[in-house]
């Protein structure tokens, strides 16, 4: 098992996927408010955080390494590569999910001939070019941007910094082939498959994942919900706090 997984709360379960090239550390702003309410299960993608790679790294290994730590059926929360991550559990394990939450995500985030609702393949190379320059500098940088419109953004920005420090960084390897995962990946024919009732929490300012492929998915997902947060880029959970938390507490209602 690859996958190492942090416990906290009460409530029914809840599974967190982080993004690209970090670790579960960065949920720490919210994970505070969750835990009332849900027993979170916070996962390290395999080579991320605490947990040791997988082989092959590619998409469906990772889906089968955190299916393999969830609790039984709950909801999944997938953010980023995370939401690749999500998508393909859902996919290819549908029973395993009672409801599935994507943010700031996309079936394909690489612009292609018949597909323009995503990014080009430079911005994603360039950026690993500095993440492999300085990992811990570019990622607070990153994630400083993404926190810009943020209520107390200084001490969100610090909680940040604690929660990314604890864990060790990603190696070059896993960075390189984490990233062909999301330059690769093409779930479009496939998401029509997802029946389970999918919540899409989407910034209305995201360069990573445009907000015009979560429009393209609230079309051709059979159970698909899209809540778009104005102001917000990538990561709205962390510009955005009190919004995506009440989404997903409408969401994930008992009787939603």
């Amino acid at each position: 098992m690859a996958c190492r997984v942090e416990i906290i709360g009460e409530g029914k379960p809840l599974v967190l996927i982080h993004g690209w090239g970090m670790h579960g550390g960065v949920w720490q702003p919210i994970v505070k408010q969750l835990a009332k309410d849900y027993m979170l299960y916070i996962v390290d993608l395999p080579g991320m955080g605490y947990s040791r790679t997988a082989d092959p790294y590619e998409l469906y290994t990772l889906a089968e390494e955190v299916a393999e730590v969830m609790p039984g059926v709950c909801d999944v929360l997938g953010w980023s590569l995370g939401g690749l991550v999500a998508q393909h559990i859902a996919i290819n394990q549908p029973d395993r999910i009672r409801r599935l939450i994507l943010v700031g995500t996309t079936p394909c985030f690489i612009n292609r001939e018949d597909w323009d609702e995503g990014i080009s393949p430079d911005y994603f190379t360039d950026f690993a070019r500095s993440v492999d320059d300085d990992y811990k500098r570019t990622m607070i940088k990153f994630l400083t941007l993404q926190c810009m419109k943020a209520k107390g953004a200084r001490d969100t920005i610090k909680q940040l910094r604690q929660g990314l420090e604890l864990k060790p960084a990603p190696s070059a390897q896993t960075l390189k082939q984490a990233l062909q995962i999301l330059l690769q990946t093409d779930l479009r024919e496939e998401v029509v498959n997802i029946h389970k009732p999918t919540l899409l929490i989407h910034g209305d300012r995201d360069n990573l994942a445009p907000v015009q492929a979560a429009h393209w998915m609230m079309q051709h997902l059979p159970k698909g919900f899209l809540r778009v947060i104005s102001g917000s880029a990538h990561a709205p959970f962390l510009s955005h706090s009190e919004q995506f938390l009440e989404a997903l507490a409408q969401f994930l209602e008992p009787n939603a």
